[in-house]
């Protein structure tokens, strides 16, 4: 997960590498990615949103083609939170045909965005500046909160409810996702994780022990850096994802914790189109 070692790892794998212009990343990246110029040509709509959940307003991102409507998919972003990266990646995804909601985890203590990018949390001002915020989220509250989402999208002009509801996220997001398909199992049909942290604890709430009642199909991305850290994990989600009955594609990809993030140190483009196409490929099963 996102922590002190996770942050001295990237840093010492940068320093290997001597390959990225960190503050400028995230701009450059989304020029670069499969999908953006076809973002270009796909109309696209977009507004901010505000959502009422048990705990207040949740502000959030939704995202949708121009026309017609769609199957919807939640988005979790990593721990620095909503801000103009993840708007990117929501839209990547619109323009695949998804109508994206890109929440805003942190609604309970600000407004997004939060923090700018992914580099202000490695600072120690971003870290104090989240370290309440965090507490602030509990699991049953973003069960709860992931309830209303679905409530919320299935309400929205935009979205197929013929169709199920997708959810992914990121870092700190990868059990949201998982959270978000025990929340409402009849409408959430897929969930991807993406360097997901803390998936496979003991606790009653944790993910792994959530995955037999919820009725999704899985993608969980690891890193290769949290693998190490926890060779074990894989291994325990993929008896948990098999004795439960749910599908589940679980892989340690050759990359980095955060790896894809567009405005990541570590985004490693190869790897994270890789994932992405995988995510692709679940949504178009299962949604």
């Amino acid at each position: 997960m996102c922590d002190e070692l996770t942050e001295t790892e990237a840093a010492a794998w940068l320093l290997s590498r001597r390959a990225f212009t960190a503050l400028g990343a995230g701009a450059a990246t989304l020029g670069a990615l499969p999908g953006c110029a076809a973002a270009l040509d796909t109309p696209l709509a977009s507004r901010s949103v505000v959502i009422e959940t048990a705990d207040g307003k949740a502000d959030a991102f939704f995202v949708h083609p121009a026309q017609g409507r769609h199957p919807a998919v939640i988005m979790w972003p990593d721990i620095a939170g909503l801000r103009d990266a993840y708007k990117a990646m929501a839209s990547r995804l619109a323009a695949s045909g998804y109508a994206v909601l890109a929440v805003n985890q942190y609604y309970r203590s600000a407004a997004a965005p939060i923090l700018g990018s992914l580099m202000e949390w490695r600072t120690p001002a971003g870290q104090e500046k989240l370290k309440p915020m965090i507490a602030a989220i509990t699991p049953a509250g973003t069960v709860a909160d992931a309830a209303a989402f679905v409530r919320w999208l299935d309400q929205q002009a935009e979205v197929d409810t013929a169709r199920r509801i997708g959810s992914c996220g990121y870092c700190m997001g990868g059990p949201f996702a998982v959270r978000t398909a025990f929340a409402n199992p009849v409408r959430v049909g897929a969930a991807a994780s993406f360097h997901g942290a803390g998936l496979a604890g003991d606790s009653p709430d944790s993910p792994i022990n959530l995955l037999p009642r919820t009725n999704a199909a899985y993608l969980i991305a690891i890193a290769e850096n949290d693998d190490a850290r926890a060779p074990d994990e894989k291994t325990k989600l993929r008896v948990a994802a098999d004795t439960a009955g749910r599908p589940a594609e679980i892989e340690v990809y050759p990359a980095q914790h955060g790896w894809c993030t567009i405005d990541a140190p570590v985004y490693d483009k190869a790897q994270a189109d890789r994932a992405w196409d995988r995510m692709l490929a679940l949504y178009q099963a299962n949604l």
